[in-house]
């Protein structure tokens, strides 16, 4: 069963940049689709960035021009490159990755367990 897991979440102040690691097992993610999606205390999940099999990507209206996914395939790895971090991008991160695309709708079948990003000064 493929497995992911997420890594580089961290506490930073408003203006600062985490990269977060995506890495898949068992399965080459090379052939998925992989969203990052957040959860916030008390709001739903949120899509924030997917790239899909052929390396089209699509974001958040709220992380535009602010956050970039890439795939990495030799390390079997999606990164989400976050700068100009803001408080309200706190939350658990998690990715998502299936063999349909669901865009940034949190439907994707395989999920890892997330990682904390929280930003304050």
């Amino acid at each position: 069963q493929l497995q992911l897991v997420e890594s580089g979440g961290g506490a930073v102040q408003p203006g600062g940049s985490l990269r977060l690691s995506c890495a898949g097992s068992v399965i080459i993610l090379d052939d998925y689709n992989v969203g990052w999606f957040r959860q916030a205390p008390g709001k739903e999940r949120e899509g924030v960035a997917r790239i899909d099999s052929d390396d089209s990507t699509s974001y958040g209206d709220s992380v535009k021009g602010r956050f970039t996914i890439t795939r990495d395939r030799e390390k079997n790895t999606v990164y989400l490159q976050m700068n100009n971090l803001k408080p309200d991008d706190t939350g658990i991160y998690y990715c998502a990755a299936g063999m349909i695309d669901y865009s940034l709708e949190p439907q994707y079948g395989y999920w890892g367990r997330g990682t904390q990003v929280t930003v304050s000064s």
